[in-house]
Parts: C-alpha cells; sequence; structure tokens
C-alpha cells in the first residue's frame, strides 16, 4: 500500500483559468446579474485569493477574496444551485476565513442581497454580523437594490 496521497478531484483547490468555463456556467445559472469571464480573469491576474470545491471533478462552488491592509473582502462565493445546502459554502467560507488569517487580516467582510435569506442565514451561522447597508449597490430587475455589509471579527477565537 502507497503511502501518497492521490487527488481524487474531491475537496478545496485553488482556481486557475481552465475552470473558467465551468465557473461561468455556475455564475450564469446563480445569478441574475453574474459577473463576466473578464473580471474572474482580472481577479486570477491580479493574485486575489480564488478557490473553488469539486468532487469527482465537477466544479460545484468557488469564491473570490482581496486581502489588503489588514482587512479581506470576500467579493464573490457561489455554489451550484442544485448544490446548495450541502456545506459547500461554509467550507469554501471557512476556508477563506483561514486565509484571511494567514494574510494578517482580522476583519473578513463581504456584502449580500437583503432577498438572498439564504446566504445570510449562512453569513450569520458562521458569526458575520452586519455593519452597515450599501444603498442601490446591486443592479436588479426593477432598479437597484441595496447590500448589506456584513463583517466577521477574525480576533475572536
Amino acid at each position: 500500500m502507497s503511502a501518497i496521497l492521490v487527488n481524487r478531484g474531491t475537496g478545496i483547490r485553488p482556481l486557475t483559468p481552465d475552470d473558467l468555463g465551468a465557473v461561468m456556467e455556475i455564475e450564469t445559472r446563480a445569478y441574475d446579474f453574474p459577473w463576466t469571464e473578464g473580471i474572474f480573469r482580472d481577479c486570477l491576474r491580479v493574485g486575489y485569493c480564488c478557490w473553488c470545491y469539486e468532487n469527482d471533478h465537477t466544479l460545484l462552488g468557488y469564491g473570490v477574496m482581496s486581502a489588503a491592509a489588514g482587512e479581506s473582502h470576500i467579493l464573490n462565493l457561489t455554489v451550484r444551485p442544485e448544490s446548495q445546502r450541502q456545506g459547500i459554502g461554509s467550507l469554501l467560507l471557512r476556508h477563506f476565513q483561514q486565509l484571511a488569517r494567514r494574510h494578517g487580516a482580522d476583519t473578513l467582510m463581504l456584502e449580500v442581497r437583503p432577498s438572498n435569506r439564504g446566504a445570510i442565514r449562512l453569513y450569520e451561522k458562521l458569526g458575520f454580523n452586519e455593519v452597515g447597508v450599501r444603498p442601490n449597490y446591486y443592479p436588479a430587475e426593477n432598479g437597484r437594490e441595496d447590500a448589506l455589509l456584513l463583517a466577521l471579527d477574525l480576533l475572536v477565537k
């Protein structure tokens, strides 16, 4: 028996440009106003923390986080619609919390639509608190939608 671990295509790993086809398939199904492939390419190019979760070589979720000046900001966290509520978002968020700490951040922030109740429940479960509102932040079918600004204190154990 070999002691070498074999990557079976399951778990969290860095996102690569080769993943962008699968990312865009998920992104356009998950959101009415999805990010473009160019935005994801730019995030990879400038060195943002871009990670994904796959199972049996199928991409099920991904996220993008910036980290600078003692603060980290989750810019995108998405799980394939039919794979939601299976713990993938929690796994990715916890991974980003660890990365933020490694980057010396004391706060992890994100925005979320008030209408995205499932995401808000997840963030609150993991300790995020509402710290503000960004008026008219998101495009919406009938104009604009506010964003709730949530923060997690990374210095609290």
